[in-house]
């Protein structure tokens, strides 16, 4: 089988911080509540004029400049995202536009917060059937404008972001060593966004009801996602006769705080083996694995070799891990 690996990293976050004491003008919350249950401090709000393929076009391009890819080269685009432009065409399609990369096939993968693990999946299987030379996979949300601004329990958790990889053939030991993706639609009521499907079409009425707006159980959310984010975790290391302290990093999706010191009890990682980032941009859905994974290349915090392990949860419900060589 051919080996994949990421060749090129790069993210993207928009200018506007939207700080704990500016909700505090906004909902009735402060920011011991938010910190305390959540870790974030603050997130990013995209421009007016910003759209999430232009966040993620803003990603892609440095994830291109790092792997010395031209955007003729890339033979795939796939976006996880469930904050496209538009509810079709996909906005992978109005990337490959924005990019030039008029070599690519381009689709989205609606996934939720997993939605880059599913997406790299994707991607690693079209480089290893030889179908594509090189693949682009982003990870671009806008949440800010899903989110109901009255709701204290869920505007305080979302921002914006992208996140972007460029992955091709490994000509050395490096690259992705397994994937392992699971789903339960059983759970879809517990998070998700009610509107504007063929469900709740538009009608003033389904405005009035904010339906456009996501829904969250947090407390019941919260108790699957640590269980499922540890036995995906550990499914990867037991595929691959590895224990969790051959990581050098775990990257998980960053949705608060509390779920990832739980993840990482269970998995008995050290403090230092865990990216965390939450804290500046809180969850950006299937923006936050490859902003943080950027995020480390950009800190010198992986070096050749190491044993990297991705993890997320989201909607669906769905949950991944990738386990990677660097």
């Amino acid at each position: 089988m051919v080996r994949v690996r990421i060749t090129g990293t790069g993210s993207y976050l928009p200018e506007k911080i939207l700080s704990n004491a500016d909700l505090e003008k906004m909902v009735e919350t402060s920011d011991e509540w938010i910190t305390t249950r959540t870790g974030i401090r603050e997130r990013r709000v995209a421009a007016a004029e910003e759209n999430t393929s232009d966040l993620a076009v803003n990603a892609a391009r440095k994830a291109l400049e790092m792997a010395g890819a031209a955007p003729e080269e890339i033979g795939y685009i796939v976006v996880g995202t469930i904050t496209g432009d538009f509810p079709w065409p996909a906005t992978a399609c109005l990337v490959q536009d924005k990019l030039g990369a008029k070599n690519a096939f381009a689709v989205d993968v609606s996934a939720a917060c997993s939605g880059f693990i599913y997406a790299l999946d994707s991607a690693v299987k079209q480089v290893q059937s030889g179908a594509v030379k090189k693949a682009l996979v982003i990870g671009a949300e806008i949440l800010t404008r899903i989110v109901d601004w009255t709701d204290r329990n869920t505007c305080v958790l979302f921002g914006d972001a992208a996140g972007a990889v460029v992955v091709e053939a490994s000509d050395d030991e490096s690259g992705i060593l397994s994937t392992h993706l699971h789903s339960d639609g059983s759970y879809w009521e517990l998070l998700h966004q009610p509107g504007f499907g063929s469900r709740h079409p538009v009608s003033e009425e389904a405005l009035r009801q904010k339906v456009h707006c996501l829904k969250m159980q947090g407390n019941e959310v919260f108790k699957v996602a640590v269980r499922s984010m540890s036995d995906v975790a550990e499914e990867a290391l037991a595929a691959n006769g590895l224990s969790a302290g051959d990581l050098k990093l775990f990257i998980p999706h960053q949705a608060n705080i509390r779920i990832l010191d739980a993840v990482a009890k269970r998995l008995k990682l050290k403090q230092d083996q865990v990216f965390i980032n939450v804290n500046k941009y809180g969850n950006t859905s299937g923006a936050t694995i490859p902003v943080a994974l950027d995020e480390a290349v950009q800190a010198g915090r992986i070096d050749k070799g190491d044993l990297v392990l991705l993890d997320a949860f989201g909607g669906g419900f769905t949950w991944g891990s990738i386990l990677m060589r660097w």
